[in-house]
């Protein structure tokens, strides 16, 4: 999360705005105090984590099927003891 003084957000309204269209939230102060917040439109990000949800679907689809002890023994797998 990002913070910036009102007088320079002012000043940088449109380089904001394409931040939180990438996602990001800005916050906006004044004398160091918060007084504002700049975040994505949810219906974006629902979009956005639909698509990843999907994503790490078909992913874990390519995935061979593993079992409860074969998880639990690979999870030291490369660990020093």
């Amino acid at each position: 999360m990002r913070q910036i003084q009102a007088s320079e957000a002012k000043a940088k309204l449109a380089q904001l705005l394409d931040q939180v269209e990438r996602g990001d939230t800005v916050v906006i102060t004044r004398h160091g105090r918060p007084i504002a917040r700049l975040v994505p439109e949810a219906d974006g990000q629902q979009a956005a984590v639909a698509q990843a949800i999907a994503r790490l679907q078909a992913f874990r689809r390519t995935m061979p099927a593993l079992s409860l002890d074969e998880l639990l023994a690979a999870r030291h797998d490369g660990h020093r003891f």
